[in-house]
């Protein structure tokens, strides 16, 4: 009798787990996004946030998190991009409670913690500001996907660098990348809309 049991018990297993794969398979699929299929790795860091407190891999953890790359100096694309997703952070959290938006300033120098503190607040206060010496900074960067490189001499230098956002996954890896739009004659900006349809489907897809 028990093994009659064992053997139902591993057939109804099984046909649920057939039904909860054809349920996966036919959610709809990121449109936008570079999506990773397999989430890649994230190595171990230590950055400080916008408040003095240190930030690893740990606060990444339960959270799915909109990563971008910027500084404060920075004259058209990070003030856009952290504006429009300022638009939908509402929306963000409404899909996944726990989000989170991450500047990482590629600006050490300039960018102290009280700047840091006083520009990321201007566009949501429960957006975070990160910052670390470019020994730090530059194996992050590259983890990510990311770049950036500082462009000029003296005090009036500019910094090029990636407009995209990684979103982090519940786990502390890379689900996804989304990537600017290039306009002619217009700043590269992330369509806000069409990351927010994705970061929608995306989630449902975890």
């Amino acid at each position: 009798m028990s093994r009659i049991i064992y053997i139902a018990i591993a057939a109804f297993a099984a046909i649920v787990g057939a039904i909860a794969f054809q349920q996966v398979n036919n959610l709809p699929r990121p449109e936008h996004a570079l999506y990773y299929q397999q989430p890649r790795e994230i190595k171990a860091f230590e950055l400080m946030d916008h408040n003095g407190k240190a930030f690893t891999k740990e606060q990444l953890a339960g959270k799915w998190s909109l990563v971008f790359f910027g500084y404060t100096s920075c004259p058209d694309v990070c003030p856009t991009t952290l504006q429009n997703l300022g638009y939908i952070y509402d929306d963000l959290k409404a899909t996944a409670a726990q989000s989170q938006v991450l500047l990482v300033t590629v600006d050490p120098q300039r960018d102290t913690q009280e700047k840091l503190s006083q520009y990321i607040a201007y566009f949501n206060a429960e957006f975070v500001a990160l910052r670390a010496g470019h020994e730090v900074l530059f194996p992050f960067s590259r983890n990510l996907g990311l770049m950036y490189a500082i462009n000029g001499e003296g005090e009036s230098y500019l910094v090029d660098h990636s407009a995209s956002i990684v979103l982090i996954n519940p786990e502390g890896k890379i689900s996804a990348i989304f990537k600017p739009e290039q306009a002619l004659g217009k700043v590269p900006s992330i369509d806000s809309d069409k990351l927010l349809s994705d970061y929608q489907k995306i989630v449902a897809l975890f």
